[in-house]
């Protein structure tokens, strides 16, 4: 078991919220086409606030924060908090499309000791990059300010979103990762928009190409062993006391509001920091005490499935479809992607769709 792997289990044991996201602004001086986001700003937290917050994740115990957006560089406070958050001896890592970032900033979060940045870039060509951020001139800008953060001595790494405009581009997007010395992230999946908006799925790559991406050995590692044939559930005992997720075990997702949800994208909301203290809400909301009840074995249909023991099940997409213990037929569908073998979710849910009348095939992803 790593270092990492005991701490999180060490943390659940505890009650200790080890990594929280907190989201310093929907605001965005980008508007890509997947975004889940309202970039409209309703009130977000002030300077103040958000130092308040902080300070009540350090008393909380949490080591691992994560600020991110909207864009955090839209916040003209954003040093301020980054210095605030550092001053706690906090694991900073930065999201953002890193348009606005300068050799100065760069210098600058270089001297707090941030963590990580980790970046969105969607493809090496101007052309298709600028058509998903519909920002004229944003990749090279967002490259600028990669190079500048690298020569700051910062660990960048690249996000990049696979979806339908940009599906062909990921190699060269790694290719382009590696010569500027960073780490790269791949993510065929999009969510649904924060107001429930689903049209935004359309973007999802299609099955034969989600299968290619699971094929793929450079982004998978092994290819043979990613896409073997499902394992079967997991055995009773193990089904007993296994957790679906961290998401209000050991983790926790702060909005520019204030609002506490159990993760990004598990919109169910347990409180909100404006009106009780963090520690309280993460202790004693009915919402985080509902999701800690839950283990592998409540789950409907997915206790006894074939791909129990290696799906990657999301808790909060799930409650998006409507049923926090149920399946997510995303989900699913990556799972069917990936081994060639269908669930029986998958193929119920397919007899109800085609029953109800034709729909497209959802494939989800992240901002």
């Amino acid at each position: 078991m790593s270092l990492l792997h005991e701490l999180g289990n060490r943390a659940i044991d505890l009650g200790i919220p080890l990594g929280v996201q907190v989201d310093l602004t929907y605001r965005c001086n980008e508007r890509c086409v997947h975004c889940y986001l309202d970039h409209e700003d309703h009130g977000e937290m002030t300077t103040a606030e958000v130092k308040g917050v902080l300070d009540q994740l350090a008393e909380a115990g949490t080591f691992f924060l994560t600020l991110s957006g909207g864009e955090i560089f839209m916040r003209p406070d954003l040093l301020e908090i980054v210095g605030h958050a550092r001053a706690h001896a906090f694991a900073v890592k930065l999201k953002t499309n890193a348009v606005m970032v300068t050799r100065a900033k760069a210098a600058r979060l270089a001297a707090f000791g941030v963590d990580e940045v980790q970046i969105s870039v969607y493809s090496h060509r101007p052309e298709v990059h600028d058509a998903i951020t519909r920002l004229p001139g944003s990749l090279e800008r967002t490259l600028a300010g990669a190079r500048a953060l690298r020569s700051a001595g910062l660990k960048v790494s690249f996000a990049n979103v696979i979806m339908k405009p940009n599906a062909d581009d990921y190699p060269a997007v790694r290719s382009l990762c590696e010569a500027l010395g960073a780490e790269y992230k791949a993510d065929a999946t999009i969510t649904p928009m924060l107001d429930g908006d689903r049209s935004v799925l359309a973007l999802n790559v299609d099955a034969p190409k989600l299968a290619q991406i699971y094929c793929d050995d450079d982004l998978v590692g092994d290819a043979d062993a990613y896409c073997a044939p499902p394992a079967g559930p997991p055995d009773e005992e193990d089904a007993l006391h296994t957790l679906p997720c961290s998401a209000g075990h050991s983790a926790a997702y702060i909005s520019p509001y204030g609002e506490v949800f159990p993760c990004v994208q598990f919109p169910m909301l347990a409180g909100n920091v404006r009106g009780a203290r963090f520690i309280d809400i993460w202790r004693d909301s009915p919402q985080f005490a509902e999701v800690r009840a839950i283990r592998q074995s409540d789950l409907q249909g997915c206790s006894s499935c074939a791909h129990g023991s290696g799906c990657s099940r999301c808790p909060g997409l799930a409650y998006s479809e409507g049923n926090m213990r149920g399946p997510s037929i995303q989900d699913c569908e990556r799972s069917f992607a990936r081994t060639g073998v269908a669930s029986d979710n998958l193929l119920a849910h397919r007899a109800g769709a085609s029953a109800a009348g034709p729909r497209p095939v959802i494939w989800m992803a992240q901002k």
